[in-house]
């Protein structure tokens, strides 16, 4: 078990009152540390005693500043509260750079990438899980690190790190370290691709002989492959996407339908026999798992017409991975655009009847795909889904999906991605219920004739 090389914290200040940020607070009241925090809309759960505006922070004793992942730290433009650190010398650190410096680490299993990762992530805890380890899962998904119950020489923590995260995570050590592809997202965060790349890439800053790399494909991963030559470097180009009873157990799984999930599989079962797991335990594991909402989540037939909720798709990139994976679909997409737009999807626009784009970005996404597929605009979710269902139940296939894959941020129109996600449910429960009645008053009528 290997233990924090740093001096140890004495005194902090807290950005932020999200999830983390109250996680790193409890954490620091038990170790009975000197704390002040803020948080720019409030926090009434915080003791009133501890909450300071940055300005009154004790800048001469401060050890660190911990940051929400959500606050931007250097681009666009810093939050005043990093100018002030900067000003003052005091390191800016992560939530988990926090647990590093704070608690014992047994071995750690860090997971990256702009897609896929909290799939991969859960996935893996799910395969060591079943297997009888004693592994949680955390970090960017699930419990902040700070929250995760204390670890020691056996236990395994598979972390979930953004980039957010990654970019104040000095201390990061890892038995395993995964990249699984990097693509355009974030950019404004990060000063432009580079600085995007370079956020990704520290999960490897670290990396020591002995430890596994996993890297996906791509030209960025290429160049960063060549870097890390000294390590114990997999690519998930190689053979191991190939295994047939991988692929079995993948197939028989209605949450790994896709390519992309291959590539997930994959990168899980690498993972899993570092830990010691046979391929018979690995494949258990993929054939057992319930997947993760908001990504490719079964929400509901009709017939022949399949709903499928992929709010979690929110660039483009990700939702080309959707696209792969069915046919005859009616694409619901839309809401904030990002800087990648729909390029991604345009190998895959043969699989799309039509789409039905809503929110701030319809009219750019129609531009984006014009002469290629058929398209209408709508202002809501909710009219974009209503009007792929009266067009799904008009053309005659064996099947029909209806996909929620917007290639966008849900931040015009929802709070979360989560919440795009549960109403496009709560939509396609109605449309749902609706179109059984329907059949029901037809059969009915039939009946008398």
């Amino acid at each position: 078990m290997t233990t924090p090389s740093q001096q140890p914290l004495t005194s902090i200040a807290i950005l932020g009152m999200g999830r983390s940020g109250r996680a790193v607070l409890t954490k620091a009241l038990e170790l009975n540390l000197a704390v002040v925090c803020y948080d720019d809309n409030g926090a009434p759960e915080a003791p009133e005693a501890v909450m300071r505006t940055p300005d009154a922070w004790p800048w001469e004793t401060l050890d660190a500043v911990v940051i929400s992942p959500g606050i931007p730290h250097e681009f666009p433009h810093p939050h005043p509260a990093v100018a002030l650190a900067n000003t003052h010398k005091v390191a800016v650190i992560s939530e988990v750079e926090f647990a590093l410096r704070t608690g014992p680490q047994g071995r750690w299993i860090a997971i990256t990438g702009t897609n896929g990762k909290s799939t991969t992530t859960a996935l893996t805890g799910h395969i060591l899980r079943q297997a009888g380890l004693n592994a949680v899962i955390g970090g960017n998904i699930g419990d902040p690190v700070t929250g995760l119950p204390v670890q020691d020489e056996d236990s395994i923590a598979v972390i979930e790190l953004s980039s957010y995260q990654l970019e104040t995570t000095p201390s990061l050590r890892a038995a395993v370290r995964v990249i699984l592809n990097i693509t355009p997202d974030h950019l404004d965060r990060h000063g432009g691709w580079d600085g995007y790349v370079k956020a990704k890439q520290a999960i490897l800053a670290s990396a020591q002989a002995e430890d596994l790399v996993i890297l996906g494909p791509g030209q960025a991963l290429d160049e960063i492959a060549e870097n890390h030559q000294q390590t114990r470097l997999v690519r998930l180009v190689d053979a191991c996407l190939d295994e047939e009873t991988q692929q079995a157990a993948q197939a028989a799984n209605p949450a790994l339908q896709g390519a992309h999930n291959q590539q997930n599989c994959a990168a899980a079962s690498l993972i899993c026999r570092e830990m010691g797991l046979s391929d018979a335990q690995i494949n258990d594991g993929i054939a057992s798992f319930a997947g993760l909402p908001h990504r490719l989540q079964p929400a509901g037939q009709f017939k022949q017409i399949q709903f499928i909720n992929d709010s979690k798709a929110t660039n483009g990139e990700a939702a080309a991975k959707a696209l792969a994976s069915f046919s005859n679909i009616h694409w619901c997409a839309g809401g904030l655009a990002k800087e990648d737009g729909l390029s991604a999807c345009q190998p895959f626009f043969s699989k799309v009847k039509h789409g039905y784009f809503y929110g701030e970005c319809a009219a750019q996404f129609e531009h984006a795909v014009a002469g290629e597929i058929d398209t209408s605009q709508h202002q809501t979710l909710a009219e974009a889904v209503k009007a792929a269902v009266q067009s799904a139940c008009q053309t005659p296939a064996e099947e029909q999906v209806i996909l929620l894959s917007p290639a966008a941020a849900s931040f015009d129109q929802f709070t979360s991605f989560e919440a795009r996600g549960a109403a496009f449910c709560q939509i396609a429960e109605h449309q749902i219920a609706h179109l059984n009645a329907e059949d029901k008053t037809h059969k009915k009528a039939a009946g008398h004739v």
